[in-house]
């Protein structure tokens, strides 16, 4: 144990010392420090400004078919270790345990886990988003599409933009940042599209003469799609769930099977030349170009990735073009 956690420390060290200093420079307070660097910390951390949060990858137990549980005594040890290497407190780091399966159980990504209700703000590309790391089976930001966001909000200007399965609405943020004519948010969960809309006030976007450029829709994409007028939008975003079988929904989503479907029905309300941004985290996926009606489908996996997933990333992005 003690030689484990040694290994664990000096990696921690060199890696934050590495990234901390990249982190600066490009002006972000939030980036994943640790992913499953050693086999014997199969665990993720995560630094939201002055907090950290720590994912465990529980492995199953094949005599029991259950997940293993770290024991206190290790977590409390990789804690001190956490707050060692990178100064902030035990009592500011977060612990979630999550299963491989758990955003493909149906409607995990809306289910709410506590209700402590700790928000707090954090700043990324000069906007502001609020975080909660206890509460729900995700924090409120992906930090693996920070670069895709940025790109989003360069070629926004004077567009109508279209974020679907929105979540909090940090691309739609980013956008409206980027002088876009108008912004809809489009998710099932009216929670996230609250949280969405407290985003865009912190950011100053929500005043009375901007208010009717900004929508946020509740409602099942997939049946959604079906209703758009052609030629509605310039800009797209989607970053669909792996799989999905809400109540709320009218059908099963599953991404593989119906990617061809949901990007080509954003394609026909696109405006000719528009741009949509697919992405998926589903690590087996592949993208059935022939049957998509697009003039260009490029991949920009890579160039999507943030300095602190380099290697580690599993998701897909592209650029599809109408």
């Amino acid at each position: 144990m003690e030689e484990a956690m040694q290994m664990f420390s000096n990696r921690l060290t060199k890696v934050f010392k590495h990234r901390s200093k990249l982190a600066r420079r490009q002006q972000i307070e939030c980036y994943r420090l640790y992913d499953r660097d050693l086999t014997e910390f199969p665990i993720s951390i995560d630094l939201y400004g002055e907090k950290a949060y720590v994912s465990i990858y529980a492995k199953k137990n094949t005599d029991t078919n259950q997940e293993d549980e770290w024991p206190e005594q290790k977590v409390h040890a990789c804690f001190e270790k956490i707050s060692q290497v990178t100064g902030i407190p035990v009592a500011k780091i977060y612990l979630k345990q999550r299963s491989k399966m758990s955003h493909r159980t149906a409607g995990a990504q809306y289910e709410k886990v506590d209700g402590e209700g700790h928000f707090f703000t954090v700043e990324e590309g000069g906007l502001s988003f609020r975080i909660n790391l206890t509460d729900y089976l995700d924090t409120g930001l992906f930090l693996d599409h920070r670069v895709t966001r940025q790109m989003v909000r360069e070629v926004a200007r004077d567009k109508n933009v279209l974020n679907l399965f929105c979540y909090t609405g940090s691309f739609s943020v980013y956008a409206a940042d980027g002088g876009a004519a108008s912004v809809c948010s489009v998710d099932l969960s009216n929670t996230y599209l609250n949280w969405a809309e407290e985003n865009f006030r912190y950011n100053r976007l929500l005043t009375p003469s901007t208010k009717r450029k900004y929508s946020f829709i509740p409602a099942d994409v997939k049946a959604y799609l079906k209703t758009l007028t052609p030629n509605s939008f310039d800009l797209a975003v989607m970053d669909p769930p792996t799989f999905s079988n809400s109540k709320k929904m009218k059908d099963i989503l599953d991404i593989q099977r119906d990617h061809v479907t949901l990007i080509s029905d954003v394609l026909h309300a696109l405006t000719a030349g528009g741009q949509l941004y697919f992405s998926t985290n589903y690590t087996r996926f592949v993208l059935d170009a022939a049957n998509i009606p697009a003039t260009k489908i490029t991949d920009i996996t890579k160039r999507t990735t943030p300095f602190d997933f380099e290697g580690k990333l599993k998701r897909w992005c592209y650029l599809i073009e109408k």
